[in-house]
C-alpha cells in the first residue's frame, strides 16, 4: 500500500468530475422540494436523461446535442409524474418510486444496441493561463464546460430562490399552497415547472455520467446516484450552497474509495465500494433526528393541492 502514489491534484479534479452529476440531480430535485412536490424519481429521470444523450451523442457526433437530448428526455419524463400528482393527484411518494422502476426500464429497453459504443469526447475548456498555474490549474482549471456550468447554475439557483420575485413565488407555493392560491398564484402551474426543470437537471446529470463520467452505456449505470442526490437536499436543508457542500462531500467519499482501491488498502473491496451508501444512510439518520427538533423543510412538501375554487 502506498498512499504517496495518490495525487492531491488528480484527486481533487477526480472529485469534481464525480460530483458533477450529483450537483445537478441535486439542484433540480432542491427547486422541485422547494415548490413543495416531492419526486422520488430522480433515479429513473438520470438514467433516461443518460441514454438519452448517449444516444443522441452517439448518433449525431456532437456531445452538447446529447446533453439537450438528455435533458429534454428526462423532462418529459417527469412531466408524467406532474401530470398525475398535480392533475390526477395521485400519491407523490408511489408514483416517484414508479418513475424510477419506469425509468430503468425504458432505458434498458433503448440502450439494448449502444452496449459497448464509445461516445464522441467532451473537450475540456480551454481557459488559458489558467490552465497553467501549478496545482490548481491541474485541480481545477482543467475541466469540461459541464463542470463549470454546474457551479454557475449553484450561484443562479441560489440566487433566483433568495432575491426574485419568482423564488418568491416558487418559496411561497412550497410553504403554504393554499395562501399561495389565495393571493392568486398559480399553484399548480409553479409546480410544473418546478418539476420540469429538475427532471432536466436530473436528465443533464444522467448524461454527464454515460458522456463524461463513465463514458459509455452501461444498464443501471447511475447505480444509485439518483437517491444519493435526493439525500444530498435533505442533508443541504433545502439550501443551494449547502447542495454544493453536499455534492462534493459525497462526490469526494466515491472517489476516495476508488483511489483507496487502487493503492491496495488493506480492507474487503465490498467495503470500499459500500462506503458512499453508508455515508448517505449515516446522513439521513443524522438529519431525520435533527427533522424532530424542526428543520428548514418546505412546510407543504408532499401534499397534494385541492384549490377550493
Amino acid at each position: 500500500m502506498d498512499l504517496g502514489s495518490i495525487s492531491p491534484a488528480l484527486l481533487i479534479a477526480s472529485l469534481m468530475v464525480a460530483s458533477t452529476p450529483l450537483l445537478l440531480a441535486a439542484l433540480g430535485e432542491l427547486v422541485v422540494e422547494r415548490a413543495g412536490v416531492l419526486n422520488l424519481g430522480v433515479e429513473g429521470m438520470m438514467i433516461v436523461g443518460a441514454i438519452c444523450g448517449f444516444a443522441t451523442a452517439v448518433e449525431t457526433g456532437s456531445p452538447p446535442l446529447g446533453f439537450l437530448a438528455g435533458a429534454a428526455g428526462a423532462a418529459l419524463l417527469s412531466l408524467v409524474f406532474a401530470v398525475l400528482t398535480q392533475v390526477f393527484l395521485a400519491n407523490q411518494v408511489a408514483t416517484g418510486l414508479a418513475l424510477t422502476l419506469f425509468g430503468l426500464g425504458l432505458s434498458s429497453l433503448i440502450g439494448q444496441g449502444y452496449v459497448g459504443i464509445k461516445p464522441p469526447g467532451t473537450g475540456r475548456l480551454d481557459l488559458g493561463p489558467l490552465a497553467d498555474i501549478p496545482f490548481l490549474g491541474r485541480a481545477v482549471f482543467s475541466h469540461d464546460w459541464m463542470v463549470y456550468l454546474s457551479l454557475a447554475l449553484t450561484v443562479v439557483i441560489a440566487w433566483t430562490l433568495a432575491r426574485t420575485r419568482a423564488g418568491l413565488k416558487l418559496r411561497a407555493v412550497g410553504e403554504n399552497h393554499d395562501a399561495a392560491h389565495a393571493l392568486g398564484l398559480h399553484v399548480v402551474l409553479t409546480r410544473f415547472a418546478a418539476i420540469a426543470f429538475g427532471g432536466a437537471m436530473a436528465g443533464l446529470g444522467g448524461a454527464y455520467l454515460s458522456l463524461v463520467r463513465v463514458p459509455q452505456w452501461t444498464e443501471g449505470m447511475t447505480a444509485g446516484a439518483g437517491w444519493i442526490a435526493l439525500a444530498i437536499v435533505v442533508f443541504a436543508s433545502w439550501r443551494a450552497g449547502r447542495v454544493l457542500l453536499g455534492a462534493y462531500l459525497f462526490g469526494g467519499v466515491t472517489v476516495l474509495q476508488l483511489n483507496l482501491q487502487a493503492v491496495g488498502v488493506a480492507l474487503p473491496v465490498e467495503y470500499l465500494s459500500m462506503s458512499p451508501y453508508v455515508v448517505t444512510i449515516l446522513v439521513l439518520v443524522i438529519m431525520s433526528a435533527r427533522r424532530a427538533r424542526g428543520t428548514a423543510a418546505p412546510a407543504s412538501l408532499g401534499k397534494a393541492f385541492h384549490a377550493t375554487h
